[in-house]
This record gives C-alpha cells, sequence and structure tokens, in this order.
C-alpha cells in the first residue's frame, strides 16, 4: 500500500489558455481540486511556496480553507522556504490550520530553490548568521520552529498579565498536538537527507536533487532514501518515518490526454545547474498507456522504496483535467501496482 497525493505549484497566468488567470482563481480551485481528490479516495493534498511569483506563496490560508472543506485528505506542503520564515508565527499558523483540519498537516519545509527575485529572504527582513550562508539560515530556522512544535514552555510570563496564565513558562498557542511528527524535510542531497533524520524529520524527495553519482534520478533517489534511513536508526528515534517521492505521471487513456501529454511519451532524466556551482538531475515524465506505465513505474526503484508518491499536477489546466488525471492513475495504475 502507497499514499498518493498531488502536488500543486499554483501557477497563475492572463493568458487566454489558461484555466487559471488570476491569484482568486489559482487558490479557489486549489481548494475544489483537493474536495475533489478526496471524493475520488486520494490521500494528499499537497502545495508548493514560492515568493514573488505568480504562484502559492501563503499556504497557511488555504491549507486552513481546504481542511475546512474535507475530512480525510492529508494537507500538506511540498515546500515552504525556511529562510523566509518567522518560526514563532509560522509555529501559530501551524497549529491553528492542523487543529482546524483535525490533525490533518503535513507540513514539508526546506532551504529553497533559486529565486524569482535577488536574495528576496532579505526583503521579508532575515539576513544568514555572521559567517553562514543562506542555507544555514534556513536551518537555523527551521530548527528554531521544531523546538517550538514541542509545546514546550520558554517565555517568561508577564507578573500583570491581561489574562490569567496557566503556571510556569508559556509556550506557543495554538498548539497541535502530534504536528512536531509532521513536519517533513525536501531534501536535494544524500547529506542533508542524513541531516533531517538527525533532527527527526520525514523526508521528501523532488523530481530535483543534486547530481551525485551520474545514475538516474530514481537510483540517486533509492541511495538517499536508504541513507535517511540509515540516519534514522542511527539517531535512535523510536517512531517509523515517512518518505515522499513526486513524480509527473499522465496516463493517456483520451484524446485530451494524448493533446496535451502524448509528446511526452519519450522523457528521459535531464541534467542542468540550478545555480553555478551545482550540477543537478531533472527527472523525466511519465506519460503512456496505463499498462505500458504500469511497467515504467514498476522499474523505478525510488517511488518502490517511498510509502507516498505525490503527483504533480499541471493546475492551469483546471479543476476537472486534473481530477481525471488523478482519477485515472487511482483506477487505472495504482491497482496494478499494487498501491490499492
Amino acid at each position: 500500500m502507497k499514499k498518493i497525493g498531488f502536488l500543486s505549484f499554483g501557477h497563475w497566468t492572463p493568458s487566454p489558455h489558461s484555466q487559471t488567470r488570476s491569484a482568486s482563481d489559482s487558490l479557489l480551485q486549489a481548494i475544489d481540486l483537493a474536495v475533489a481528490a478526496e471524493e475520488l479516495g486520494a490521500d494528499g493534498a499537497y502545495f508548493r511556496v514560492h515568493h514573488f511569483a505568480r504562484q502559492h506563496a501563503s499556504p497557511f490560508p488555504l491549507l486552513a480553507a481546504i481542511g475546512a472543506r474535507t475530512s480525510r485528505i492529508e494537507i500538506g506542503t511540498g515546500v515552504i522556504d525556511m529562510r523566509y520564515e518567522n518560526p514563532l508565527y509560522m509555529a501559530e499558523d501551524a497549529g491553528a490550520a492542523d487543529l482546524i483540519s483535525g490533525g490533518r498537516l503535513q507540513l514539508g519545509l526546506s532551504r529553497g530553490s533559486p529565486e524569482q527575485v535577488v536574495d528576496g529572504w532579505r526583503h521579508f527582513g532575515y539576513r544568514p548568521p555572521e559567517g553562514g550562508t543562506d542555507a544555514d539560515l534556513a536551518r537555523a530556522h527551521t530548527e528554531e520552529l521544531l523546538d517550538v512544535l514541542r509545546g514546550e514552555g520558554f517565555a517568561q510570563p508577564d507578573p500583570r498579565p491581561m489574562f490569567a496564565n496557566p503556571p510556569g513558562l508559556l509556550r506557543i498557542e495554538p498548539h497541535s498536538e502530534g504536528l512536531r511528527d509532521r513536519i517533513w524535510w525536501g531534501s536535494g542531497s544524500n547529506a542533508t537527507a542524513a541531516w533531517a533524520a538527525g533532527l527527526g524529520m520525514n523526508l521528501q524527495s523532488s523530481t530535483l536533487k543534486d547530481d551525485e553519482s551520474g545514475e538516474p534520478l530514481h537510483v540517486q533517489q533509492r541511495k538517499q532514501i536508504e541513507a535517511y534511513h540509515e540516519a534514522w536508526r542511527a539517531a535512535g528515534h523510536t517512531r517509523t518515518p515517512r518518505v515522499s517521492v513526486s513524480r509527473s505521471i499522465f496516463p493517456l487513456v483520451d484524446e485530451r490526454d494524448r493533446a496535451y501529454f502524448g509528446r511526452d511519451r519519450g522523457s528521459t532524466d535531464q541534467i542542468g545547474y540550478i545555480d553555478p556551482s551545482t550540477r543537478s538531475i531533472f527527472g523525466r515524465s511519465y506519460a503512456a498507456e496505463p499498462d505500458v506505465l504500469v511497467k515504467q513505474l514498476a522499474e523505478d526503484e525510488a517511488v518502490a522504496a517511498a510509502d507516498t508518491l505525490l503527483l504533480t499536477v499541471p493546475n492551469q489546466l483546471g479543476v476537472d483535467y486534473n481530477a481525471h488525471v488523478v482519477g485515472s492513475i487511482l483506477t487505472h495504475v495504482a491497482p496494478e501496482l499494487g498501491w490499492r
């Protein structure tokens, strides 16, 4: 059995060819797609976070809205750029969204990706630590968030408070019990996967990672997952961690599918540079008839090693089409692979 969810970047553009021509379209359709995905039997609705872009940026209002409209599906991010975040305020937002959803929040974090603007996190008022990098900034914010989510008091109460306080030091409220165990780290390398394991975070591995061996993406990701599990065991954690991988998968079952994605049948991994110093490998798309997809995905070592699969969806094609894609995978592909 494998949990299957969708991952949306929430693009919008005023183009007449887009079904999401405004931020309002993108947000409202995200809620509708999550509702539709739950009705289809999917397990998760996840959203990417990008700043200064025509994409989803502030995730918690969206996640809370989805939590209020659904009852079962996991709601999450993949991922929040921690260079931009105030850990304490984020803990309040996350706690509220988790309580609204009844404890279904799965919060994916990371150092972030190449940006729309130069050092965008500076505009949010943040700086790397002395002698450190923006990656150090993200990790410091993440560690502070993890500490706060434990729910332990740390703030000295005012001796003359406006409202009566419980005894002892005060914690961030609202606190949602169990959320600390539902934090994920979006890792682009084996080393950061091991770092995340040491801190007790779950692992997200996307369709992009550092090219560390020259092997196909799915092989490198499988080795990354193995390194993560080894580090998890070494850290002595007692619970079972979760691991997700993201894939672009399009069953070609009707003429719409073939028109949109038929040309991707021969897709392969690509090599590129997301910054001048980092050679990266970008994963292929899977587009084929369902019986062919079953054979191809059965050979994907990372998908086999993960307990959760996130399907990247082309949100600009609208709710109905994306629900069709998710439904096609759940109906025609997942059962044949033993995922359902």
